[in-house]
């Protein structure tokens, strides 16, 4: 199943980040990419002016490197991000 791009799934992401203790900041600036992330301090910097299709798939992306603690989880986020790692992977 695709990935939607939708403000929920943008939501979602964000949501599963925060239960994964990152913090998502939207800023300005002059980013490469759409999105960075601090490793040490669990905060992901994500471009504002990005478009909304590029969130998702930073954020996504983002999940697909970092180590998830699944236990912090309930069972819709894990088959959140069980169905978001197996859309993304075939991509």
């Amino acid at each position: 199943m695709p990935i939607t791009y939708t403000q929920h799934t943008l939501e979602k992401l964000e949501t599963l980040l925060k239960d994964l203790e990152y913090k998502v900041r939207y800023e300005k600036g002059n980013f490469r990419t759409a999105a960075c992330i601090l490793d040490k301090n669990k905060v992901v910097v994500v471009n504002r002016f990005s478009t909304l299709e590029s969130k998702i798939n930073v954020l996504a992306g983002l999940l697909q490197e970092i180590e998830v603690d699944e236990d912090s989880l309930n069972e819709k986020q894990k088959q959140f991000l069980y169905t978001l790692k197996k859309s993304t992977l075939q991509l």
